[in-house]
């Protein structure tokens, strides 16, 4: 067991135990107030859509919260809180579970209805709002593969606007940003979509937006929309885990089910972990690579032909909501390697048909979600260049212990098929993958102080690779403008190349400040 396992083990440990009993303690001194878990935005679409189960809620305050790889934007501050919704909650699609707490579903969600159709209606308004953010975050031990202590530096300005014209609505989100640790200037465009409703059950919406669907709690199967793994690792925001897609949406809603189309004309992948910021386990080079060996790959990126297309039914059946989902396209992170050029990574074909089922169960919320991978070129799993096709299963449970105190747990699992023509065709250098990969996970939430202040805690643990991945955070409501923020993110592992033991070396401390108009 390698000495800094031991030691942040014993840390992280000691620190769990004691924020539990803090927060059962906190609880039972806690004023007579109603649970402060808000209420769910509304849906985006004023279709015919089935009424959502009731759940639990989330906290106003902004959160935290694979695959992971394997396996997660929204409002402004999404919310660390219990009962996160399915895959986050985004910009985009009705809600897929009850309970979608505020900043984690449909970005304009709670915006003011269209104005009726007058003069004032079509005259152009500008009405921005946003935020003004500073974040840092510093490594708690050295990283020999990255030559800066400092793994967050930002400065960040985000400004939304919306527009109506009969029937068309704009919605527009940017971020400037000012990034230290790779020294640059940035501009991330989230948001420019146009939105129209020629029948009262048909929604459309074209442009750049963020998408989500599934049920997992920052896990996720069937929601094939990219994710930012370097934001989510780093301690930015949780809004940033989920990344912009340029895409065309539409919507269709029925009593008998409500269907979803995206197609994609352009192959959006993952922002995955690739040195910039944060190093990884290379097996070529039998070690960790940081900013001077960054992961070189090759994406499909031509576009009408790299495309894809995501596809969900849905309807609910009582207080339960049932989902099925299919995909064609590619692993939206790295999914195999070049022979030549040597070790570039790829993006393999892939298609993925899931279901889930989401409802009330006793005194919480309960969730079940399969997918099955279909690794389309390596359907025999002889290709050691390729991943093999997968099954994965999550099912989760979600419920509030005591007023203002609420717990989360899921089980996940991948399963590997034709294991052993994986083994046969594996090269000697490469790190064996189990044929089944378990992960548990952890979330408890406390608010306090008028609900102004959160302390949560969301944690991964993996008996199969023996690691896990700990996400302590508080966050402070200082007043409607003001939010102050603080947390970690802690990596543990026995091993250099297992999925969370591999950024054993980038365990983080990090810090910010918001303030919104």
């Amino acid at each position: 067991m390698r000495p800094g396992w031991r030691r942040i083990g014993n840390v992280a440990a000691t620190a769990v135990v004691c924020a539990i009993a803090c927060l059962a303690s906190a609880g039972a001194a806690e004023p007579e107030l109603p649970p402060g878990l808000d209420a769910s935005p509304e849906p985006e679409s004023s279709q015919t859509e089935p009424a959502l189960p009731p759940g639990l809620g989330g906290e106003a305050t902004a959160s935290d919260g694979p695959a992971l790889p394997p396996g997660l934007g929204g409002d402004d501050s999404p919310s660390e809180g219990p009962a996160l919704p399915p895959g986050l909650g985004g910009d985009d699609s009705p809600s897929e579970g009850p309970a979608l707490p505020p900043g984690l579903g449909d970005a304009s969600a709670g915006e003011a209805e269209a104005p009726s159709d007058d003069a004032d209606s079509r005259r152009f308004r500008l009405n921005l709002h946003g935020f003004w953010e500073t974040r840092a975050g510093v490594r708690t031990q050295s990283d020999r593969a990255q030559s800066k202590d400092l793994i967050l530096g930002d400065t960040r300005l985000q400004l939304k606007t919306q527009q109506f014209w009969d029937p068309v609505r704009f919605e527009a989100t940017g971020d400037v940003y000012l990034d230290a640790v790779l020294e640059e200037a940035m501009f991330d465009l989230r948001t420019f979509r146009f939105s129209w409703s020629p029948l009262p059950s048909l929604d459309i919406r074209v442009g750049r937006q963020v998408l989500t669907w599934g049920t997992g709690d920052m896990l996720f199967i069937n929601d094939m929309f990219p994710k930012d793994w370097e934001s989510y690792f780093s301690g930015r925001e949780q809004e940033y885990l989920k990344a912009p897609s340029d895409a065309l949406r539409v919507g269709w809603y029925t009593e008998a089910a409500n269907v979803e189309v995206v197609y994609t004309p352009q192959f959006d992948h993952d922002r995955f972990i690739r040195g910039r910021r944060i190093s990884y386990w290379n097996p070529l080079a039998g070690g960790h690579a940081g900013s001077e060996d960054q992961v070189d790959y090759n994406a499909p990126n031509d576009w009408f032909e790299d495309d894809e297309i995501a596809v969900r039914v849905y309807r609910t059946f009582g207080a339960f909501e049932a989902a099925t989902y299919g995909y064609w396209g590619y692993w939206k992170s790295p999914g195999g390697q070049r022979l030549l050029p040597l070790g570039q990574a790829r993006f393999p074909r892939l298609a993925v048909y899931g279901a889930s089922l989401r409802g009330p169960v006793g005194r919480g919320i309960a969730n079940i979600e399969f997918g099955y991978y279909d690794s389309r070129q390596d359907r025999s799993g002889a290709d050691p260049f390729v991943n093999n096709s997968e099954f994965r299963l999550l099912v989760g449970y979600e419920q509030e212990l005591a007023r203002n105190f609420t717990g989360a747990i899921q089980y996940y699992m991948e399963y590997m098929t034709d294991y052993g023509a994986y083994e046969r065709a594996r090269f000697f250098f490469e790190p064996k993958r189990d044929k089944n990969r378990h992960v548990v996970t952890l979330r408890l939430t406390k608010l306090l102080m008028n609900q102004n202040l959160t302390l949560s805690m969301f944690a991964y643990m993996s008996p199969s690779d023996r690691d896990a991945y700990l996400r302590p955070k508080a966050t402070y409501k200082v007043n409607d403008h003001w939010t102050v923020e603080a947390g970690a993110n802690v990596f543990l592992g026995e091993s250099d190349t297992s999925f969370f033991g591999q950024f054993e070396d980038n365990s983080n401390v990090y810090a910010g400040a918001r303030y919104s108009f």
